[in-house]
Formats: C-alpha cells, structure tokens, sequence
C-alpha cells in the first residue's frame, strides 16, 4: 500500500538519526566475523574502552550488513552490540540497537515484540537527554543530537501503531516528530508526515481530517521545494475529491500527476500506474454520475409530455375520460422504473481474495489479523481495503459491510 511504503521513509529523511554500514574499513562480511570471532569473553573482560567501542560498532556494522542477507544473524549481532552498551551505560548505542531490533520485529509482523524495543529505545534516549555520556560523547549529547534520536523514534513508533490500526496513537506520535521537523525547519519530513496522516485518515474515511493534512503536506512541499512531494500530494487530492463526488475536481489533480510521471519514466513507474489506477475510478465513477443524471433528466421529460398529454385529452371534448388517468398510470410506471436501482447485473465484480476479505470484515477483523488468516501483508489487506471503499462506494469499513450484507454478497 503506497501510503504505508512513504510513512517508512520518516525514518530515513535529513534530519533524522539513520543507520551506516561502515563495512568495517572495507573489510566484507566474513572478514568481520572472523575479527569479533577473536574476542572471548574473558578477551572482553580485559579489553581498554577503545577496544569495547571498537567492538560494539563492529557488532553494529554486522547487525546492518546482514540486515538483508540473513535475518537471524542480524538480530544475533544486534544482541551482541547490546552485551557491551548495555552494561556499561552506553545508551546512544543501546538506544541504535533496541531500535534495530524493533525494526526486525516490525518487518516480521511481530508487533507487540516490535514495540517493547521501540520502548526500549525510546527509554535509552531519555537517559540521553537527562545528561548521561558515552566514551565517545563525554561531554553529554547536544539537543539536536537527542531530537534526531527521538524524530527517528517518533516516526517508527507512529508507524507500528499504523500498522496495528490504532490510529489514535498512531497520530499522538507522528505530531511528536512533527513538532522536531518544525523546530528544525525540516520541511521535506514533514510534508512526507502530513501527506501520509492525510493518506491514513483517507483509509479511515475521514475526509475532513484527510484534506488538513494534505494541505499542511502541500505547504510543506512548497517550502522546501521537493517537486515528488507536491505530486504525491496532488494524488492525494485525486483521492480526495474523487469520495467527495467532485470527479471533474479530482480528475484535474490527477491528470498534472500523470503528466510529472510521464515525464520522469525512470522514477518509481509504480507511482504513475497506481495513479492511472485512481484516474480509472473516477472516470468510471464520473460515468455512473452522469447515467444517474441523464435518467432524471428522462424522467423529467417524460413527466412534463405526460402532463402535455393529460391536459391536451382533458380539451378534447371526444376524449374519453378515463385515457388521461391510463396515461398517467403508465406514464408513473416508466418513471419508477427508471428510478428503480440497478439490476443484480450491475453489482460490483468482487474477486474470490476481495470476497474473503469481506467476509473477515463482516466479522470484525483487523487488518493484522485479516492479514494473518489470508497469509497476506498487512499492507495488501489494506490496499484491498481501500479499493473495496472505492468499488462501493462508500466512506469506511462499517458501510462497506453493511453494504455487501444488504446486496447479499456475504
């Protein structure tokens, strides 16, 4: 789901504290493994301070560089980073690594481990700014330092309870790294953190709160200058506009999108096909408006004839009194067909994924849990949430399954 894809981002945008992997003066991974290999416990117990920090950061430089490659031992070497902070106070490293942690937990879906790490950290930065030092800090840490500390923490916190949809606190944490973005004049996190608030309460159908965020979003892009933003933030009036019914609205927002991503055909070819996406939606929504338009328009028309009619039989002095009342009867009769919902036929096409869906939510499922039953990530079940929104038409999770029970599709 895009939205989910851009709130990861907070945690890597200027200003924040972000991961290196040093590789250890070029060395490669092995080579590295074969360096720490040598340090016994007792070898600890007896090493100098520059040794132990020398250590600790090569443990770190293993936790990243298998990151990718190899989860168990990323998260091994994490613990290990932590066996020499830890007891020795070293809480800018304890507070990397307890994050790092959280962050495996958060990829593997394990949230509640994720967020008792993020807690973790959270607590060794407050250490921080109540003056503690480090070998390598022994003058204590600047309050920029501590606030690219708390900023990083902020957004990966705000995105755990995202995914856990507690929206509430979800939003308690973005404001928290938003007020450092603001404090420091970060201009390009933070219209990431508005445009994806607003992209957040869009999935929650709440379209008030959706349109102030992206505003802040837009503003924010301005000021800084970062064009990606202000077209993602354009998208996100598409969406906008396109649930409040303003199709020719959205279309517009939609269409100078298109138009950025076709002139950037290296960049994220996803983006624009997700926006053709939305374009195709409206325009089919645009289509259904102006059908619903055109048949009371004909009702209209048939209405006035068949009072024309009634009146031009009621002048004729031939006329047989009961025609005009057997005009009007038929004349109601079209009338109340062409008011007559659609046909069975013209029901959504739900796919066999989307009906399974459905029919979780009907039962109150939460998009973790969604995700867990399906064997899906928690950002596909909300990616088919959201399209399900959008297909019938409706504003949040209590319609959609209301509607499908009515229509009988669950």
């Amino acid at each position: 789901m895009r939205r989910i894809g851009i709130i990861l981002l907070l945690t890597v945008l200027s200003g924040m504290r972000v991961f290196a992997y040093n590789d250890h003066r070029g060395h490669n991974l092995d080579s590295l493994e074969r360096v720490v290999a040598r340090w016994t416990p007792d070898a600890v117990d007896k090493a100098s301070v520059e040794e132990l920090v020398k250590l600790n950061r090569a443990y770190r430089d293993l936790m990243l560089g298998y990151n990718v490659l190899n989860g168990e031992k990323s998260l091994f070497y994490a613990r290990k980073a932590l066996s020499i902070s830890r007891p020795r106070g070293w809480y800018a490293a304890d507070s990397d690594a307890y994050r790092y942690i959280g962050q495996i937990y958060y990829g593997r879906e394990q949230y509640d481990s994720a967020r008792v790490y993020y807690l973790a950290s959270l607590a060794a930065v407050d250490a921080m700014a109540a003056g503690a030092t480090s070998p390598t800090n022994q003058e204590g840490y600047t309050e920029r330092e501590i606030d690219d500390y708390y900023s990083a923490l902020y957004g990966s916190i705000g995105n755990l309870y995202n995914m856990m949809d507690s929206i509430p606190q979800a939003m308690q944490w973005y404001g928290k790294a938003g007020v450092i973005f603001e404090k420091y004049g970060w201009n390009e996190s933070n219209s990431v953190l508005h445009y994806n608030m607003g992209e957040t309460w869009m999935d929650e159908g709440d379209l008030k709160k959706a349109k102030t965020e992206y505003d802040k979003a837009m503003a924010f892009a301005d000021a800084s200058g970062d064009s990606l933003m202000i077209v993602d933030v354009w998208k996100g009036y598409g969406r906008l506009y396109m649930e409040k019914g303003q199709t020719r609205k959205s279309l517009s927002y939609l269409r100078k999108a298109d138009a950025y991503y076709a002139a950037h055909p290296d960049f994220a070819p996803n983006f624009r096909t997700e926006n053709l996406d939305v374009m195709k939606e409206v325009l089919s929504r645009q289509k259904l408006q102006l059908g619903r338009i055109t048949g009371v328009l004909m009702a209209l028309v048939l209405a006035a004839a068949g009072l024309v009619f009634s009146r031009w039989k009621k002048a004729s002095e031939k006329a047989d009194e009961t025609a005009p009342a057997a005009v009007s009867a038929v004349l109601e009769e079209t009338i109340r067909e062409i008011g007559q919902p659609a046909s069975s036929e013209t029901l959504p096409q739900v796919s066999e994924r989307e009906k399974e869906i459905l029919d979780l939510l009907t039962k109150g499922y939460t998009t973790p849990q969604i995700a867990g039953a399906l064997g899906l990530s928690p950002e596909t079940v909300k990616w088919y949430r959201k399209k399900l929104l959008v297909k019938f038409d409706v504003s949040n999770t209590a319609e959609l399954t209301s509607t499908v029970k009515d229509m009988g599709l669950i």
